[in-house]
Formats: structure tokens, sequence, C-alpha cells
């Protein structure tokens, strides 16, 4: 915990947010790490499977508040469960969303290709610390060229996207997970095109033919969080037992 905290402080995360330590005690002895982007209940029990009694999600399963533990929802059996097989989860959320070295953003970028990041909407007094990440990438490409390296690169079943402007994308703004909130500051900084998720209709419309905006999924924007939490708990633990889950927890599908 105090590593991953060393790089994502639980003080950045957003007053909705419930990162930290969600099930288990700070004092178990740890025999092995499964990292996720989503605990499930099959999650849990593949860390039994594989000799650990950890999780290391980057969503947190206890989002809002339980008021019973009864089995009637994912969230309560994968609860039940883990204190059953006396499995932690621990959840590192928007926390790691907000740093720009070795956040969920800069993970992203380094798929894209991007350099030169900077935070997109910077908290005060903190070029480091913010929301979305903007980038350059080596050279421009056209609309469609930029479509078709994301879904390349991020594993994409499909992009929803805006109207193309028939302009060249170079600079680019992205935030993993739901990003619509950061359209303003994507259009203030002069971005060429948007890499988020989670847009819903009407707000396609704010895009206002200013910026092209791709949404390539929730699950594809940060399916990459998992390696790298690996990397980052690897460097100070090089020999402990690190799995990474053969699970695709995407709930979405594409037909």
């Amino acid at each position: 915990m105090d590593v991953l905290e060393a790089v994502a402080p639980l003080h950045l995360q957003e007053s909705y947010d419930n990162a930290g330590l969600i099930v288990g005690h700070p004092d178990w002895e740890v025999t092995g790490v499964l990292f996720c982007l989503d605990s499930t209940e099959a999650v849990v029990s593949e860390a039994v499977r594989k000799g650990c009694n950890l999780v290391v999600a980057h969503h947190p399963i206890v989002f809002r508040g339980l008021k019973r533990l009864n089995g009637h929802s994912y969230v309560e059996r994968t609860v039940m469960e883990a204190i059953r097989r006396h499995v932690a989860i621990y959840a590192i959320h928007t926390n790691l969303d907000n740093v720009l070295r070795q956040g969920v953003n800069a993970q992203l970028a380094e798929r894209i290709g991007l350099s030169g990041l900077r935070i997109l909407a910077p908290r005060p007094g903190s070029a480091d610390t913010g929301a979305g990440v903007l980038g350059e990438l080596p050279e421009a490409m056209s609309e469609v060229q930029f479509l078709a390296h994301l879904k390349t690169a991020l594993q994409a079943g499909a992009i929803r996207h805006t109207a193309l402007l028939g302009k060249p994308v170079r600079s680019v703004a992205i935030c993993g997970g739901a990003g619509s909130f950061l359209l303003p500051q994507a259009i203030a900084q002069g971005a060429d095109a948007f890499v988020t998720a989670d847009f819903k209709y009407h707000e396609f419309f704010d895009a206002d033919g200013r910026i092209l905006v791709a949404d390539v999924g929730h699950y594809e924007s940060e399916q990459f969080t998992m390696e790298l939490l690996r990397s980052i708990v690897q460097e100070k633990f090089p020999t402990f037992a690190l799995h990474l889950t053969d699970l695709r927890t995407n709930p979405v599908f594409y037909f």
C-alpha cells in the first residue's frame, strides 16, 4: 500500500471516490498480488487459484454505501466471496487518474504515442496533478488515420466520434474513463482531438465543430492500467509474486 500511495496518494482522489483498502486489514501478510481493472467474483476466485490474497484493482468494487450483504448484487457477492476466501481488495482509482508521472493517462498516452505530456486541467498550485493530459503525436495524421491508429493501439471494438472536420490531428487531449467534463479544457488548450470514454449523446453536440471527440470505450481506455500497477510494485519488489488477471472484465460487447 505504501508503494502504491507513494505514486498516487489517497488525498488526490475525488470526493466521490472510494479508493484504498476496501476488504481486508493492513496487517495481513501478502502471499501474492493479482492486478485487474475490475474486482469481480471471478477475479477473486482467480486470485485464490494463483495463490494471491490481495487483489489490486483500478475501480473500487464498493463505490456507494452497502446496506446489506445478502448476495443480491454482484458487488455484494464479490465482497462476500473476498471475505470468505480471506482475499483483500485494494482500489487505486481517481488518485491514479490525477497524477502525471506513472498515472493512468500517461500510460494511455504511451500507447497512443504521445510525447511532451502536461496536465490538461491542473489542480491549483500543482503542474503535476490534475485531470487529463495533453500531448503531441510525432507527426500529424489525418482524422481517419488517427481513428484507425486508436482502434489498433487500444484494441477497440468500435470508436464513437464526432463529425470529421477535415483537419490534421497533432495535439491530442486524453482522459481515461469518463472524461466528458474535460471537453471545455481540451478545446481551450487547442487540442485537435480528445480521446476519452462514456460520452452521452447530447455531449457530442458540445464539441460544436471545434474538436474531434473519440469515445474509445471505458474499458479500452483503462485496460493497460493493470500493467502500470504491476510495474510500480515490481520496481520495489522485483521477486514478489505479481500477476495480471487473465480475465477480460469488460461488460460491453460489440455486435
